[in-house]
């Protein structure tokens, strides 16, 4: 992997986010925190962008023509204005013992957020990241549209208000120390956490915390550093809990010590939502050895027992009647049905020429590697959960409501989490152990098995994507494109109850989904009149906002049709790419890969090249892959599974404007390259009779080993703006169309319906009652 940095001096002193109030470039107001020791916030106030646009009224389906709406303003940007009123209640804190503390509000659930903000600090305060504490902060709901984490917003809305919360506590730990040491500040300096003055006389910054405090709360004006002062922001550096990662130290929900809180799982429905009706065997579960609860639940039958194995031993015993559930008698083909009858029409034949193409996406899952987990302790006046959570908030206001507590009875602990992808957006598992506690008064300690995950658990919607070019010659008149899906839920809102609300209501929901749709799209190519339309139906599934959430099959249906477009035309479909491209940092990322890729080389019949663009939330990235699709490499034997093509060679080109951990952003990209490579090769989910086939990871193929490529290069651009863009998301799309791109060109074929080997299906099914299967014992038999 390669990285190319380059700072850009006074250049990368922004203002605040979306234009707040500044005293200058790099001066912005702050507080010192009344305090026993030195507590600091940031005071940014922020007036939405000029130009900002209504989003579509309740329900309807506007069209959205050039200009685009997101060069105006883009979910991001929403978000990172509605977060910066409250950022003055995060706060720095220095201890007495020399270390720094901040508490996060956000989850870190792999991406790297708490090495980001460690960083952040450090730079500011001249400390090393060693010595900076970043936990994640318990459900606050003051922090109004505050504590969200999703649409890559975490670096953009935090960056300014972090800097400036530690750049007052540098400066007061100066003045401080200048008291100390009898010297003028401009005397001093402050390194690695120590200050130092006249005549080597030094003092540390914890010996400062309690004299750099204040007795009263005050408002103070603070300079933050140039960019080419930067020493810590912009070089690579590694997670700051990569060591307790690797040796098994790291602390997830499973990993907590509640006390007496003891394993809990739930015996499922057959069925997507069905509901539990008679249990035959109650009393003889409730028997057996290590079992000390049974109950019935919304969800199902929750058993308690001293073990998980003997959690499993009992939800197999269970014998259950069940309720239809919401997909009952659905299938792949009645769900694509439906979809087909709901399309909008691409409007009346154009006058002149054009492409079109329509493209199915079936279901997929999110497919994190810690499965749906939570611990509740809930009694009759309050009620404690920990949880790896994206929206505490939201969950902390729901559980209130559904135990009948007051908000402020309720403790919502945030804890770091195995993966995620969007799905602990929603707090399923959070509702569920707080249910049970509730029931059977005493804490749990729930976890799914892998089997409730695929078949019970959020997956990204089945969803077709019709798409039109017009053209005269080869200028670009005009692009439709109308995307029709199963219903993402998007109930978690933006992080708080009101909205959370408003996006569940009838109608409000297709209104917030519309408006999330258009604010997070956009067309980088000078592409004439473009309108995207979104409808969705059929709310009978658990679905989520999976990791970029409708970009990857949009992105995807409009590159391929950017390349058969290009084929017409008999153009080169990197260079019709570079020539209709609107913005010179999306041309940047693309020739990027082309020149380190080496695009239009030759290569043997059956493999090939594909790239592809995609642009969000003021970040672009460009992806070329190489392809094998020969019959000796798709037909290689794989037990239990489709081998199919193989990506051999990815390079990826990345610019998010002022990159704060370079490593952290290659990391980022190459999960979002396997992602990419899943979502058009393998990975989906089978809808039959109203249940997913699908029961663990293998049967559900995720990329593995076979697919992924040997060869990767990771490109991270330099500076381009002065500060962060979107990063968690944004490499999904643009992997999964030049995945698809290379398929199409390799076997001359333009691939319609993704994952290209949806239609064979390689396994045995899993029976689903009991919903959990007997665990394998066949293991060695395999070893090779």
């Amino acid at each position: 992997m390669r990285s190319d940095e380059r700072e850009t001096g006074s250049a990368a002193r922004p203002g605040p986010p979306g234009g707040g109030r500044a005293l200058g470039r790099r001066r912005f107001l702050g507080y010192v925190l009344a305090a026993p020791t030195l507590v600091t916030a940031a005071e940014i106030v922020a007036a939405a962008p000029a130009g900002a646009a209504t989003p579509p009224s309740e329900g309807a389906a506007v069209e959205i023509p050039s200009p685009e709406i997101t060069e105006l303003v883009d979910l991001n940007d929403v978000m990172t204005l509605a977060a910066l009123p409250t950022s003055a209640l995060i706060t720095v804190e220095v201890h007495q013992d020399g270390t720094v503390s901040f508490a996060l509000p956000r989850a870190e659930v792999g991406q790297g957020i708490t090495t980001s903000t460690a960083m952040l600090i450090a730079e500011e305060l001249d400390v090393p990241v060693d010595r900076v504490r970043v936990t994640l902060a318990d459900a606050r709901p003051e922090l109004l549209f505050n504590q969200l984490t999703g649409a890559s917003n975490t670096t953009i809305s935090t960056y300014t208000p972090i800097r400036v919360a530690a750049a007052v506590a540098r400066q007061r730990l100066l003045l401080a120390a200048a008291a100390r040491l009898g010297a003028p500040v401009g005397d001093l300096t402050l390194k690695a956490g120590v200050v130092t003055g006249p005549g080597g006389r030094r003092v540390g910054i914890g010996d400062l915390s309690a004299p750099a405090a204040a007795l009263r709360t005050e408002r103070v004006s603070v300079e933050l550093k140039a960019a080419d002062e930067f020493t810590v922001v912009g070089r690579p550096h590694n997670r700051v809990d990569a060591l307790a990662a690797v040796t098994g130290r790291k602390r997830f929900t499973m990993d907590l010590d509640v006390p007496d809180a003891l394993p809990t799982m739930v015996c499922r429905p057959p069925t997507i939502n069905g509901r539990p009706g008679e249990v035959a065997n109650l009393a003889e579960v409730r028997a057996m050895p290590g079992v000390t609860d049974v109950v019935t639940v919304s969800t199902g039958v929750a058993v308690r027992a001293r073990t998980f194995g003997r959690c499993i031993d009992a939800v197999r015993a269970l014998r259950v009647s069940w309720r239809p559930g919401t997909a009952e008698g659905k299938s792949d083909a009645t769900v694509l049905r439906a979809l087909r009858a709901a399309e909008p029409s691409l409007g009346l034949p154009p006058l002149t020429p054009s492409v079109e193409g329509e493209f199915t996406f079936h279901f997929r899952s999110n497919s994190a590697l810690e499965t749906n987990c939570a611990i509740a302790d809930v009694r009759s006046d309050r009620a404690e959960i920990w949880a790896s959570l994206k929206s505490p908030v939201v969950a902390q206001e729901t559980l209130a409501v559904k135990l009948g507590l007051p908000v402020g009875s309720v403790r919502v602990h945030v804890t770091e989490g195995g993966g995620s992808f969007g799905r602990k957006l929603f707090f399923d598992a959070a509702l569920e152990a707080a249910e049970v506690s509730k029931r059977i008064g005493k804490p749990v300690r729930l976890m799914w098995h892998r089997a409730d995950d695929s078949r019970q658990g959020r997956t990204h919607p089945m969803a077709r994507s019709r798409v039109r070019i017009d053209h005269l010659g080869s200028t670009v008149l005009g692009y439709r494109q109308r995307h029709t899906g199963v219903a993402t839920d998007l109930g978690h809102g933006l992080g708080e109850l009101l909205t959370s609300v408003a996006a569940q209501l009838p109608f409000g929901d297709a209104t917030f989904a519309q408006t999330f749709f258009q604010l997070s799209q956009s067309m980088p190519y000078r592409f004439g009149a473009n309108s995207r339309l979104l409808n969705e139906v059929d709310k009978g599934f658990n679905t989520g906002s999976m990791r970029n959430v409708y970009s990857p099959d949009v992105t995807c249906a409009r590159e391929l049709m950017v390349d058969k477009l290009a084929a017409k035309l008999g153009r080169d479909p990197y260079e019709f790419r570079r020539d209709v491209l609107q913005d010179d940092r999306a041309r940047a990322v693309l020739g990027a890969v082309a020149e380190a890729g080496k695009w239009g080389r030759s290569m043997p019949a059956g493999t090939a090249q594909g790239i592809a663009l995609h642009t969000e939330y003021h970040s672009a990235n460009a992806v070329l892959v190489e392809i094998d699709c020969r019959p000796q490499t798709v037909n290689r034997p794989v037990r239990d599974g489709v081998a199919g093509p193989r990506v051999t060679r990815a390079v990826v080109a990345v610019d998010v404007g002022l990159t704060v951990n370079p490593r952290g952003l290659e990391a980022q990209m190459l999960g979002c390259l396997m992602d990419g490579i899943a979502l058009t090769l393998t990975s989906s989910l089978h809808l039959r009779d109203g249940y997913f086939l699908e029961a663990s990871w293998d049967n559900y193929f995720y990329t593995r080993q076979w697919n992924a490529p040997p060869e990767v290069e990771v490109i991270v651009m330099p500076d381009t703006t002065g500060k962060p863009g979107g990063a968690g998301e944004l490499g999904v799309a643009a992997s999964m169309a030049a995945v698809a791109c290379a398929y199409g060109r390799a076997t001359g074929t333009m691939p319609t319906s993704f994952p290209v080997n949806h239609g064979t299906l390689s396994f045995e099914p899993k029976p689903t009652v009991p919903p959990v299967p007997a665990s394998p014992t066949d293991g060695l038999d395999h070893v090779r």
